[in-house]
């Protein structure tokens, strides 16, 4: 960045209004060193988790200042864009829950990304070879970049339950780019896991290998770019990413990736047009319902999978008996379970808006009971297995051989609220693998996502309709999973996860670990992570496999094999951030202790 621009910045965030569009943030500058972090915090009048402490500060700072959950949701999840920038930010998308408590009602909003109105069923497919391009070139490409839903769900989320503007709500945000993050070692190493491709794109290497090299843990990293664009939100508000200059500079990057001369491999161009960015639309959805233990729990519906697939794996284990008297028994339904929901999930559920999605038969008692037919106390069964049909009853005891599992990513990052009036919030956002697209949009300070990797490059299986194709306006098919469970009418957990499509799993296992067999809600977090989704292995982290529960799985014929590194050194599974309310009125918050560095959990006590 050269030093008149640089000035320019700091002049533009000490003058006002006239000169810049919006008043300078107020409020103190971030300290020299980071807020401390805790993985659990009780409290009386509002909570917030995350996986970073800025962000959670910036969402406590909000409630303190009369702000309710949805205002400190939006807080928290800008600042994320500024000190967890590779999982998540303006560049992408993400599902938004939240519980009203004066209509004691669930809403969500799905601000998924769409793919342009040019993509063809065949973009993923190489021309020269008619075979699906490998993971790599899609995912390091403008191809993959779907038009971002972030900033979108932000202002519709506070004109519809807030009560400050879009401008207020980025004030955190605002000072902590502009005044800088304090480097820590997960950040240092999820840039050391994405130099090569990030050196493959100038603006890339400009914002996060200062200088050409890599950040070091704790120095401070600013992004006065990223300041100058959400000034730029906080004074014309979301139309800002949807038309005018800073959509240009969007297609621009998308269409002629800014990639450097001396390249190891060809970044290919998208197909997106400013046309494709106006027509974007955030849509409200009713939630998905289902009951576990008399409880009340619900999710995001399709687009994304991970409302139906946790419901209906809850249905399938409403069957049976699990408890801590028998820890084997329930992770071996635990596991079955899920793998029937996911080989459901990936026949089924695709954008409503292409293929009909039968999410109400998905949902209901009766299939779980079907379903459930399939689980046997001393055997497993063999992956892939088939898809039943929801909307024929008494057909799902019928086993068969499925379609290939579909790849997922294992980033994307998840935050929790409540406020003091018993309103509560569960976002889960993203801009899919640690690092997006890779392409940071030039002097705008934020990266562009890869979600239209979730599309399925090719049919799963030959023969079988896949309603996750790619196409024109559609929405990929996402695992993202924020979940509310209600007792009584009333928040009683509040639950998610990134991981990709091991966010259904995650939650889904914590789920289990809590209800059923007795954990309290942080040692249901730490707990060891299994993820079987309609594959031949489970995958496992390292302590599951250690644990005393893996012999008596494999006598089952359950399967295990070491989950991926993905961006951390050692294998993880998920990272929950979640909240419960508790029988004396208070409300714990709760975040990972270890997992992607540790979260942050903090809370508002006044009485």
């Amino acid at each position: 960045m050269t030093t008149g621009k640089v000035l320019l910045v700091a002049l533009c965030s000490a003058v006002l209004a006239i000169a810049c569009g919006s008043p300078a943030p107020s409020g103190p500058a971030p300290a020299e060193h980071p807020p401390a972090r805790a993985a659990v915090a009780v409290g009386t009048d509002g909570a917030v988790s995350s996986v970073n402490p800025y962000a959670t500060q910036a969402g406590i700072d909000v409630l303190k200042a009369g702000g309710n959950a949805v205002d400190a949701a939006v807080a928290t999840a800008a600042a994320l864009g500024v000190v967890e920038p590779y999982s998540d930010g303006i560049g992408g998308g993400g599902y938004f829950v939240y519980y009203d408590a004066r209509t004691q009602h669930v809403y969500t909003l799905d601000g998924r990304e769409t793919a342009p109105a040019a993509m063809r069923p065949d973009a993923f497919i190489e021309p020269a070879t008619g075979r699906p391009l490998p993971l790599d070139q899609a995912v390091n490409s403008g191809l993959s970049v779907g038009i971002p839903g972030t900033t979108a769900t932000w202002e519709q989320a506070l004109h519809s339950w807030g009560t400050i503007p879009l401008s207020k709500a980025l004030d955190s945000a605002i000072r902590l780019a502009e005044n800088g993050f304090v480097v820590d070692p997960q950040f240092r190493a999820d840039t050391v896991m994405n130099e090569r491709r990030f050196r493959a794109i100038t603006s890339t290497t400009e914002l996060f290998l200062p200088g050409g090299e890599l950040p070091v843990v704790g120095s401070r990293l600013r992004n006065p770019d990223l300041a100058a664009t959400y000034r730029l939100l906080a004074r014309d508000g979301a139309s800002a990413i949807y038309h005018g200059e800073l959509a240009d500079d969007i297609v621009h990057a998308v269409t002629q990736p800014p990639v450097a001369p001396d390249a190891e491999s060809f970044v290919r161009p998208g197909l997106m047009q400013a046309s494709d960015l106006a027509a974007y639309a955030v849509i409200p959805r009713e939630p998905t319902h289902s009951t576990y233990h008399g409880l009340d729990v619900y999710g995001v519906s399709p687009s994304s999978s991970g409302g139906t697939t946790v419901g209906e794996a809850l249905n399938i284990l409403s069957n049976f008996h699990l408890s801590s008297a028998d820890r084997v028994a329930a992770l071996h339904h635990y596991l079955e379970a899920s793998r029937i929901a996911f080989a459901d999930r990936n026949r089924w559920v695709g954008d409503p808006a292409f293929t009909s999605v039968p999410t109400g038969p998905l949902l209901t008692p009766e299939f779980g009971k079907d379903r459930a037919c399939l689980i046997s106390p001393i055997k497993a069964l063999t992956s892939p297995l088939a898809p039943a049909d929801p909307t024929k009853p008494a057909t799902g005891c019928v086993q068969g051989t499925g379609g290939a599992q579909p790849r997922g990513g294992t980033s994307t990052t998840h935050l929790v609220t409540a406020d003091r009036w018993g309103n509560v919030v569960s976002y889960t956002l993203t801009i899919e693998q640690t690092g997006g697209s890779g392409i940071v949009v030039p002097h705008r300070g934020f990266l562009l996502n890869n979600e239209l990797t979730d599309f399925d490059f090719a049919p799963l299986a030959p023969g079988v309709p896949d309603p996750n194709l790619p196409g024109g306006g559609k929405r990929p098919r996402s695992s993202i999973a924020p979940t509310i469970v209600l007792r009584e009418g009333k928040p009683y957990l509040v639950i998610g996860s990134p991981g990709g499509t091991t966010i259904i799993t995650t939650v889904l296992q914590t789920l289990v670990n809590r209800l059923d067999l007795g954990m309290t809600l942080p040692d249901a977090i730490a707990a060891p992570r299994a993820s079987q989704r309609n594959t031949a292995t489970t995958e496992a982290e390292p302590a599951f496999l250690d644990s005393p529960d893996r012999a008596g799985l494999e006598s089952l014929g359950q399967h295990f094999v070491l989950a991926p590194k993905a961006f951390t050194p050692i294998p993880e599974i998920g990272a929950v951030e979640a909240l419960e309310f508790l029988d004396d009125g208070r409300i714990q918050a709760d975040a990972e202790p270890v997992r992607r560095g540790g979260g942050s959990a903090m809370v508002v006590t006044t009485r």
